[in-house]
């Protein structure tokens, strides 16, 4: 089966072309992944600014289909998968709308997606561009990380659509955390990488830094998150630029600690197998080295999967994986819907 995938979800327009193979579970194999980002469009905004990312999305979907196709070598399709939910609603629209119009021209099925699901099922397709999962009875039960710039959430997953939320931030995401943080220290958008450059600047382990952040919620026996407070304790602390660097690396570590406590809490809590890693933040260097280290030096033994850094951030492939595990549905019937839950 070949999927032709569409996301809109936010401010980069993706379209990409999957190969489905096999059923327990299936082999995926990348054809083309195409993404043309906005993120320079944005900068001046300090974040995005939904009209715009809208007619950039008009402007792009049919050029970004084009290189799809032909990189692809113009497969037979057998199936569209398009994101509705959740994302910013004009931007969904767009692609919804340049899917049903593909779907209705070349007589194809069209499947609904979830983004957050789809930011979990990135990791069933390796760096190599094929599978990293062989066998999903080692795999699930599994506790899902979902770090993005609008979503901080804890899932248990007991096998593909079976997710149920154990906890989810009560304020700002992570990486909502990142860019407001960003934005007082003068870094520009997006936040989390400008934060992460900085961070990475300051190459000690011993020095004591000047400043002290805390850790919100971090010992409190939910699995819920709150990092409103954290940039908040930036901006009442931020007084001198010479300790930009300090910031920077003291404001990760602490995001970075609260989610590694709290997601391996989870995992013990409810005896599971993996722990999943997807969006965005997951992309950084730090959590992803921090967290491999952390399951190796705990007494208990856990699988670790983190998507390939091009598939953290928004993209197609994922949309596609997602749009194999879904179902069909009435092109009449598929809306958008910018706070969709993933159950």
């Amino acid at each position: 089966m070949i999927i032709l995938a569409i996301e809109t979800s936010c401010d980069d327009t993706c379209i990409a072309l999957v190969k489905a193979k096999g059923q327990k579970p299936p082999c995926f194999k990348i054809l083309s992944n195409i993404v043309s980002s906005q993120t320079e469009i944005h900068k001046k905004y300090g974040g995005v600014y939904p009209t715009l990312a809208r007619r950039e999305h008009q402007k792009n979907l049919p050029l970004v289909l084009e290189k799809a196709l032909n990189k692809a070598k113009m497969p037979k399709i057998n199936l569209i998968a398009v994101t509705v939910g959740p994302g910013l609603d004009p931007c969904l629209w767009t692609g919804i709308n340049f899917a049903k119009d593909l779907a209705k021209k070349w007589g194809l099925p069209i499947v609904p997606v979830n983004h957050i699901e789809s930011h979990i099922l990135a990791n069933f397709v390796g760096s190599n561009s094929k599978s990293q999962i062989t066998n999903s009875k080692n795999i699930f039960p599994a506790i899902c990380l979902v770090v993005s710039g609008g979503h901080t959430q804890l899932m248990l997953m007991q096998g593909f659509s079976k997710y149920k939320i154990l906890g989810e931030t009560r304020d700002d995401a992570a990486g909502e955390c990142f860019d407001k943080v960003a934005r007082i220290l003068g870094l520009g958008y997006p936040g989390g990488p400008a934060i992460a450059r900085e961070a990475h600047k300051l190459q000690t382990t011993n020095y004591k830094l000047q400043t002290n952040l805390p850790r919100p919620m971090i010992n409190q026996k939910n699995y819920d998150f709150s990092f409103s407070g954290l940039k908040t304790a930036v901006l009442y602390k931020y007084k001198n630029k010479k300790y930009i660097k300090e910031m920077c690396k003291e404001v990760q570590q602490a995001i970075i600690d609260v989610l590694i406590k709290k997601t391996i809490k989870a995992a013990k809590d409810y005896k599971t197998k993996t722990i999943i890693l997807g969006g965005g933040v997951s992309a950084n260097d730090e959590l992803r080295k921090q967290f491999a280290y952390k399951l190796k030096t705990i007494n208990y033994k856990l699988n670790f999967l983190v998507p390939s850094k091009n598939l953290c951030t928004d993209n197609a492939v994922m949309t596609g994986i997602a749009g194999y595990f879904g179902k069909p549905k009435d092109c009449q019937k598929i809306k958008a819907d910018a706070n969709l839950r993933i159950c």
